[in-house]
This record gives structure tokens, sequence and C-alpha cells, in this order.
């Protein structure tokens, strides 16, 4: 496969993982940095990272909104739910596990 073509396949599905986010409200961040270490804050922080790379300046709320697909308030305000305690406990250990990357 050529350059271009596993360019255009990575964006592909980086857009697809974005698109069943935005659907998939009921995932909460806080499970998904308990589970995997990364959320859609994570997802918005490396989009707003590689257009800096680029000399393309997007500020952190931009780059939410790109990847909520809303305005982050709105969202936070419709779909967000109180974490509990378990849920912490579970992205603390997570994220130890990022230290590395």
């Amino acid at each position: 496969m050529d350059k271009q073509t596993q360019t255009e396949i990575e964006a592909a599905t980086f857009r697809r993982i974005i698109a069943h986010l935005q659907k998939r409200t009921d995932a909460q961040n806080i499970d998904l940095m308990g589970l995997a270490g990364f959320c859609r804050n994570c997802f918005s922080k490396w989009y707003a990272k590689e257009a800096d790379v680029r000399g393309i300046e997007i500020d952190k709320m931009t780059a939410r909104e790109l990847i909520y697909g809303m305005e982050y308030s709105k969202w936070v305000e419709q779909y967000q739910t109180e974490a509990t305690d378990e849920q912490m406990k579970l992205m603390d250990e997570s994220l130890k596990k990022n230290q590395d990357m």
C-alpha cells in the first residue's frame, strides 16, 4: 500500500471513530478513561497538537467542538453524568499506565 492510500485510510478511520463517539453519548468519558486511558477530550487535545505541529492554531474549545460535534458545554449539559468514586478510581489506575506514553 502506498503512503497516500494509507494516510487516507487512517483519516477515514479516525473520522469513523469520532462519528461513533458522537453517536454514543451514553459512553461517558470517565468510563473511556477507566477502560482505555483516553476519551473525547484526549482526541481534542491530540487534534489541536497535530494542528499546531503543522502551524495551524486551534484552541482547546474549538478542537472539542470538532470532536464532540457540538459545543462542549452543551454536550456536558445534555449527556455527562456525575462520576462515581469507582469510576474515578478506575480512571486514576488507567492513567498511571499512560505515563510511559
